[in-house]
């Protein structure tokens, strides 16, 4: 527990059955004009029973933020090899910039080195996430599922149980691909590509 805005208690916890109304809304809010698809690939992530934990942060009660970490893989020479995959992350706008996304990395990373998983991937903003345990994820012999993921925002953090042996491309599970939430795609891209000094796409706190 920590202090949210205005003073009020920041709470992390589990997902409850009761929060689904209250996780659409604030996702749908987070991601502006992208909110709806991404709401349906949580709801679509959840029917796959793919998802290994979902959070909610509350302050003063009310839901106002939420992550999730889906099992994906990793298609290293020996084998698949379980990963998860954190996205997406939601912060209700009126609550952003007030530590709500970083408390519910810092839990999610927390959860899932106690239930022993190797590494957590995400696509997202090296400046926001290099702070908060994540690396750029080619530096450790991972390659992004597209081409359309920046470098810089293919974003890996390794966990305990990680080896030497887990290397290779992330695989991420249809839905990704279904509703079109791998990457970025044009004019955004091509914007990017044209201007190497800018920070690469990706979102926290779900901007």
């Amino acid at each position: 527990m920590s202090a949210g805005p205005g003073g009020r208690d920041l709470v992390v916890r589990p997902v409850h059955p009761q929060d689904r109304e209250s996780i659409t809304r604030v996702v749908t809010a987070a991601f502006g004009e992208e909110g709806e698809v991404v709401a349906r690939l949580v709801e679509r992530l959840e029917a796959s029973r793919a998802v290994a934990l979902g959070l909610v942060a509350e302050v003063g009660g009310a839901v106002v933020g939420h992550v999730m970490l889906t099992q994906c893989w990793v298609d290293t020479r020996e084998r698949l090899r379980q990963v998860l995959v954190l996205s997406p992350l939601s912060v209700a706008p009126d609550h952003q910039r007030a530590g709500v996304g970083g408390a519910l990395l810092a839990a999610a990373l927390d959860a899932a080195e106690a239930d022993g998983w190797p590494a957590v991937f995400l696509e997202g903003s090296p400046a926001y996430y290099s702070a908060r345990g994540f690396a750029p994820a080619g530096d450790h012999g991972f390659e992004r599922p597209s081409p359309r993921i920046p470098h810089a925002a293919f974003q890996v953090a390794l966990l305990s149980t990680h080896d030497g042996t887990l290397t290779g491309p992330l695989v991420y599970r249809d839905a990704f691909w279904e509703l079109d939430c791998v990457g970025l795609r044009d004019p955004l891209l091509a914007e990017l590509e044209s201007e190497p000094e800018s920070e690469p796409g990706g979102r926290s706190e779900g901007r």
